[in-house]
């Protein structure tokens, strides 16, 4: 056993009433979408990508990304075909493509079986997120599904997780957030919500303070543990 699973087992143990989950880089390994998108698009165009794309795009809005494409490799489509193509990758991944992380079901499993209310904040569109819970069969584990565009703030905001203990019916105190964004787990911290920081390699950069401000760190999902 790790130190960091001793450390989760030591602190959780009868002080879990809910669970507010991040989606991407937590439950679902999807991460990668967001990378590749681009490179998938101009692939399907016929267009051969430069190395490390994902990785100049990642910071990039969606106009900003497809106008990119449009310059560096003269896309001749309007900006806005760009766009939904881009979007067209992203959707088909969620719907037909997209994994659960490694322990993740039984996580969810044992979370139910313990009676502990389960939410889902997350940055991305609802019918994605709906499309792969569907299809992966997850739905009914949570009390509500919050995504950012729909409450009109991002997570450097803390009203989607106020909205999420409204729902669940929680003390803050009580309601761990799984998140692998530094910016969301600093925000939690500070409305006093407690804080699982889940590793994902597209937040290696982060990784250090990740760790100093989590009430608990995983590598592996299924070393957190309720008792």
């Amino acid at each position: 056993m790790t130190e960091n699973s001793s450390k989760a087992k030591a602190t959780v143990n009868g002080m879990v009433k809910g669970v507010i989950f991040d989606v991407d880089g937590v439950l679902l390994d999807s991460m990668k979408i967001w990378n590749n998108a681009g490179e998938r698009y101009l692939i399907k165009q016929g267009i051969t990508p430069e190395p490390h794309l994902g990785d100049i795009m990642f910071s990039m809005t969606l106009s900003e990304g497809a106008q990119y494409l449009i310059d560096k490799y003269h896309v001749s489509a309007p900006i806005e075909d760009v766009k939904k193509g881009i979007m067209a990758e992203v959707e088909h991944f969620y719907f037909e493509e997209a994994k659960m992380k490694d322990g993740a079901r039984e996580l969810l499993e044992r979370l139910k079986e313990a009676g502990v209310r389960m939410s889902v904040a997350t940055s991305t569109d609802r019918y994605c997120i709906e499309g792969a819970f569907s299809h992966l069969g997850i739905m009914d584990y949570f009390d509500v599904i919050l995504t950012c565009s729909e409450v009109g703030k991002s997570k450097e905001n803390p009203d989607i997780f106020f909205e999420a203990v409204s729902v669940m019916k929680t003390p803050i105190e009580y309601t761990w957030l799984f998140e692998d964004g530094l910016y969301s787990m600093k925000t939690a911290k500070r409305e006093g919500f407690r804080v699982v920081g889940v590793y994902d390699s597209v937040s290696e950069k982060d990784q250090e303070e990740i760790r100093r401000i989590a009430d608990v760190y995983l590598t592996r999902l299924e070393d957190f543990k309720l008792v």
